[in-house]
């Protein structure tokens, strides 16, 4: 499984373009403005030195593992250093999805698997005025998520612990509208396509989709494209890690590959 996705990633790499391959003038925008900005923001600081001290955090707590797993540890029994090393994402990818929020401009968002809370984090100082809904599968993981949330001063997160089958419909069903949707969670196919098919009902043109490790499996790879080519999707843009659906309508249908 993991020479193949290494497999994947070469192949991603070779194929893929940048913001000066890309002929549509929305994607050459968001390439340009969002996903290659790489500079620093001053809301990143307190948020990677809480990273910091988690990378550092020798506690070990039981972790309840509701989804595909790990493919790099399978004991439950875990360091939350080890947790902060394996499972969190990278500073890199996290400022990624804070530029997206930001951008994006939502009122509301949901992300599905909150880990210990630091994608959570960059989410709620993307969009201070928005409500943050985060959803996550262990207590324990939870718990440390939430302290961080008080240490960081974050006050528009909400945090449910629970099965994501239970909690996201219910979630979707109390929501107007779904402006903001980033899913970190059961990385399988048929629980990816059923987050999916879930939000559809509140989708609107100007929703974003955020599918994690498209290339987890055969199974994500495969949920992946049929996500692309459902008709109700427009626009789609795979940066490898993380996989971008819009339903922009008047818009042509179109898939992108960037590097990143």
């Amino acid at each position: 499984m993991v020479l193949q996705f290494f497999a994947d990633y070469l192949k991603h790499q070779f194929t893929a373009k940048t913001r000066h391959g890309t002929h549509s003038p929305f994607v050459y925008k968001l390439a340009d403005e969002v996903i290659y900005d790489f500079s620093v923001k001053n809301e990143y600081k307190a948020i990677e030195a809480q990273r910091k001290k988690l990378l550092n955090d020798q506690r070990v707590i039981t972790v309840t593992d509701l989804g595909a797993g790990s493919h790099l540890n399978k004991n439950r029994t875990k360091k939350i250093s080890q947790i902060a090393k394996n499972a969190l994402k990278s500073p890199r990818l996290a400022q990624l999805i804070y530029r997206l929020a930001a951008n994006h401009g939502p009122s509301n968002m949901i992300e599905l698997g909150t880990c210990l809370g630091i994608t959570s984090a960059y989410l709620s100082k993307a969009q201070p005025n928005a409500d943050v809904l985060t959803i996550e599968g262990c207590s324990q993981t939870a718990e440390v998520a939430h302290q961080n949330f008080k240490e960081l001063n974050l006050q528009n997160i909400e945090l449910q612990v629970g099965n994501f089958n239970d909690l996201l419909p219910k979630a979707i069903e109390e929501s107007t509208q779904l402006d903001f949707v980033y899913i970190d969670g059961n990385h399988t196919k048929e629980a990816t396509l059923n987050y999916f098919n879930w939000c559809l009902p509140k989708i609107t043109e100007n929703s974003l989709l955020i599918f994690d490790d498209i290339y987890w499996s055969e199974g994500m790879k495969q949920a992946w494209q049929e996500i692309k080519n459902h008709p109700d999707v427009t626009v789609t843009v795979d940066l490898f890690w993380i996989g971008l659906v819009y339903f922009k309508k008047g818009q042509a249908k179109e898939h992108f590959k960037l590097k990143f």
